[in-house]
């Protein structure tokens, strides 16, 4: 089934030519079904990119996703036009009486500031405490997972000695748990961040359940036991040139970035890079949209309960 959205957002030419099944508004106005009902608040700074690689990711599902773009009202993008935003994306005082049956929340580019410096954290703390009412099961992403791990458990970040960024290989810790349904004992995540969690944080709260692990990379997805909550550390949604434009972005800077990790063929930038995690991506959010929030929400989302 098909990911339902704009008829004129640019990810619709790209996922089309994927052979993604996408539906505009109109066609799928005539079908008798609740389409799932999915806000992705994008918080990078390539929000087109990051659109579009979600995006993908929700439409190989047999399920028919009817997704909602957000930013943050309290920033000013200064890496996407304004007429895209206000043609594609909403505010949080648009939705605020709205339900959904998810929320994904992605990473940003803010890790080295305390999260109460990052100019948009009141209106995120917003968003997150009307998440516990308004959506039943929240995807966050990277920075976005750290966010939310210290707003709602008051788990710390930590800053690394330096930039974590390539593609590490991680294990299976809970294999029976549905989120995780289809991985192989050892999969591949990219990774691309500069603070950390740590584990003996995260075994305070008991409601905590880790599912994947890297020995150099951490723990990688944490659930919450009821379903509500899902932390990835990772960017699970990337493509597979995703980090080398991160590379060369920094090289360009003059910042003297170290090679990602695993990526690059014999560690030469010139060589195209392997596609190693694609399909536990396409298992994580599909995973995520069919047990936790398709078999889980409600029908009439006026019956979301306070998670």
């Amino acid at each position: 089934m098909p990911i339902r959205i704009q008829a004129e957002l640019p990810a619709i030419e790209v996922l089309e030519s994927e052979n993604i099944f996408v539906m505009t508004h109109e066609r799928a106005a005539v079908q008798d079904i609740r389409p799932l009902r999915i806000a992705i608040l994008n918080l990078m700074p390539t929000k087109i990119e990051t659109e579009t690689q979600l995006l993908r990711l929700l439409g190989n599902s047999p399920l028919q996703v009817d997704v909602e773009l957000l930013h943050m009202a309290s920033h000013v993008s200064r890496h996407t036009s304004p007429s895209h935003l206000n043609t594609f994306y909403k505010t949080f005082d648009d939705v605020k009486d709205q339900r959904f049956d998810g929320l994904i929340v992605t990473g940003a580019p803010v890790e080295k500031l305390p999260f109460e410096e990052v100019d948009y954290w009141d209106e995120m703390c917003r968003v997150m405490a009307w998440s516990k009412t308004n959506v039943y099961s929240v995807l966050y992403i990277c920075w976005g997972a750290q966010a939310g791990l210290y707003y709602h458990y008051g788990i710390p970040k930590y800053e690394m000695p330096e930039k974590l960024s390539g593609i590490y290989q991680h294990r299976v810790v809970n294999p029976y748990h549905p989120l995780m349904r289809g991985f192989d004992d050892n999969y591949f995540a990219p990774h691309s961040r500069y603070t950390e969690i740590r584990a003996e944080d995260v075994a305070k709260h008991p409601e905590l359940l880790v599912l994947g692990v890297s020995d150099l990379a951490g723990i990688h997805i944490i659930a919450e036991k009821s379903g509500r909550k899902f932390f990835v550390t990772g960017h699970a949604e990337y493509d597979r040139d995703t980090l080398a434009k991160e590379y060369f972005r920094d090289v360009g800077k003059g910042l003297d970035p170290n090679l990602p990790y695993n990526y690059f063929p014999n560690d030469d930038p010139s060589a195209r890079p392997p596609f190693t995690w694609r399909s536990n991506a396409h298992l994580l959010v599909s995973n995520w949209l069919n047990y936790y929030v398709y078999q889980q929400t409600p029908y009439d989302l006026a019956e979301l309960q306070q998670a």
